[in-house]
């Protein structure tokens, strides 16, 4: 059984762990490899772990800082863009669907999902955010790209459903529904739990998850950070 209480500091656990090669660590602050992923955690919310991760991140730059409670950030290091609570759901037992045929993406397919996550917004999608997973999509007969989800954050026995999003013109398809059904499935697979993160307000997608046998465990703190 997966230790979730490693959940509540999913980041800096992640990169102390199963995705220790594809971060940086500073201290008491980590981050992922820029070109990857702006997420970055602290082993613990203090003031020092902070001027540690202010180490990581070079003037000018962005961060997205997860931590299991909301922090005070000096404002000589910091500029606050954005600091909310999203929500945190796990998949203990998945509620199976009937299964859709769907294609492993690779990194020629980047250039279509970078654009897919700028257009629908599920979160930071980058050029190397492929090298933290595997994702997968549904492509129309014209060979757009209609929807795709993947997996980001890895930890000993939990893996992190991520980037589920759909183009606007093929919403309404069930098209999240199964891919976040594949991608969980697949990670159940490899004898690991599916875990992901959602606005709290998005109760469209919470139901989706739902349907799927996640629940809310528990809300965490995330902050779009500039360095200054």
């Amino acid at each position: 059984m997966a230790d979730l209480t490693l959940l509540d500091n999913p980041v800096w656990n992640a990169l102390a762990t199963a995705h220790q090669e594809l971060g940086q660590v500073h201290g008491l602050a980590a981050r992922y490899q820029e070109d990857i992923s702006p997420l970055a955690g602290l082993a613990e919310p203090t003031p020092a772990a902070l001027a540690d991760l202010a180490a990581l991140v070079p003037s000018g730059r962005g961060i997205g800082l997860v931590s299991p409670v909301a922090l005070d950030f000096p404002t000589d290091d910091w500029q606050v863009l954005r600091a909310r609570e999203i929500d945190q759901m796990v998949c203990e037992v998945l509620s199976p669907v009937p299964p859709v045929p769907v294609l492993r993406l690779t990194a020629d397919d980047v250039p279509d999902m970078v654009d897919l996550a700028q257009r629908t917004e599920p979160g930071p999608f980058l050029d190397g955010t492929i090298r933290m997973g595997a994702y997968f999509g549904l492509r129309s007969g014209d060979g757009r790209l209609m929807a795709m989800t993947g997996q980001r954050m890895r930890l000993p026995g939990l893996r992190e459903v991520s980037a589920v999003c759909t183009d606007p013109d093929f919403r309404g398809r069930g098209l999240a529904l199964a891919l976040v059904s594949a991608v969980a499935a697949g990670i159940n697979a490899e004898g690991e739990m599916p875990f992901l993160h959602v606005k709290t307000e998005n109760d469209g997608a919470k139901r989706v998850y739902e349907k799927l046998g996640f629940r809310v465990r528990r809300s965490v703190s995330f902050a779009v950070l500039r360095r200054l």
